[in-house]
Parts: C-alpha cells; structure tokens; sequence
C-alpha cells in the first residue's frame, strides 16, 4: 500500500522494516540443510537496507551499504549451489544459453556505467560480476532443483538485477523517472520470491 501512494520517503525509511518479517518466517520454518545461509543473506540484506538510508550524508554510505549487499549476493551464491539437485551430473543446453545472455547483459550495463562511476569503477565492477554469479546460480537451480518452486527463486534473482540495474543507472547514468518505486518494488519482489522459493523447496 506505501508502495501505490509513491511517497518516496516514507518507503525508503519503511524499508528496513520488511525484511524482518522474511526473516522470522525463515527462522519459524523447520531446519533444513540450507537454512543457515538463506538467514544470513537476509541479515546482510538487512544491514545493508540500513546502512543505505544515510547515502545521501557521504559517499562511505553507499559503499559500506554496497559490501553489504555484495556479502549478501555471495551468501545467496552459497544457498543456491549447496541447496538439493536431481542431477548431480549438469548438461542442459538452455543453461548456456541464459550463462551468455546474463553476462552480454553484464558487459553492456558495465559499458554504460563504467564512464561515469570514477572510484567506484572497481567496487562496482565486483558487485555487477557477483550478482550476475548469483543469477547463473538460480539459473542453473531452475534446470537442476526438485519441484516448481525453482522458478520463483528464479524470478526473484532476476528481479534483484532488475532493482540493482535501475539503482545503478539512476545514480550514475539517467535519472529515471520514479526510480525510488521501481527499486524499492523490484526489490522486494526479489526478496519475497528468494526466500518463499527456498522454504517451499526444502518444503516448508
């Protein structure tokens, strides 16, 4: 309902809010072997939502709330390679095919970005190739999981490229017209479909 009225600083102050609830209904679900890691992406994620809202007072902000997210990212990196397959032994065509297509996406988003970042030029060339890691991951998930849940946690890994992607050329590129929203929707979506996806694959 926030999101509808497009108060951009009423949602930015009400983000660090949401993930919590993700967060108790992770830790509310039964153990399964890849639990710990889906509790702490969601922590980081949450330091990270933190740690963004004082990016307006210093550069240092967004940095710090960028190192948080990336530990995220590798953190969702680890759910994703360590959660149950069917086949342990991977050829699947179409894989290579998205494998290509994300990182084209990736060369051409750097491309654009690349001119205006200045010393940011490395920290976010690391994000960029790690989040894009990441959705290889749920990718390679979608063709190798157990049930039809996979294709959410898919949905919400391309999602976070799709809210980091309108971040990153909204501060350093174009600005887009209610990049606030957008982000914060793509966002959320990509946190909700992760961790509903992961607890109804592990069948919770």
């Amino acid at each position: 309902m926030v999101l509808l009225t497009r108060n951009d600083l009423l949602t930015w102050y009400l983000k660090p809010f949401l993930i919590p609830f993700l967060f108790y209904a992770a830790v509310k679900s039964e153990k399964f072997e890849t639990k710990k890691w889906l509790l702490l992406a969601l922590l980081f994620s949450w330091i990270g939502d933190c740690i963004l809202l004082f990016a307006d007072k210093g550069e240092v902000y967004f940095i710090f709330g960028l190192v948080a997210f990336l530990i995220a990212h590798i953190l969702f990196i680890f759910l994703f390679v360590t959660q149950n397959s069917e086949n342990r032994n991977f050829k699947k065509p179409l894989f290579w095919v998205g494998l290509i297509l994300v990182f084209v996406y990736l060369a051409k988003l750097l491309s654009v970005l690349l001119p205006s970042l200045g010393d940011l030029k490395v920290p976010v060339s690391v994000y960029a190739v790690t989040i894009s890691i990441m959705v290889v991951m749920a990718l390679k998930g979608a063709f190798n999981w157990q049930n039809n849940s996979k294709y959410i946690v898919l949905i919400g890994a391309v999602f976070f490229v799709t809210s980091d992607s309108i971040l990153a050329l909204n501060k350093f590129n174009t600005p887009i017209p209610l990049a606030t929203f957008w982000i914060m929707l793509t966002y959320l979506m990509a946190q909700f479909c992760i961790t509903f996806g992961i607890l109804k694959l592990n069948g919770k």
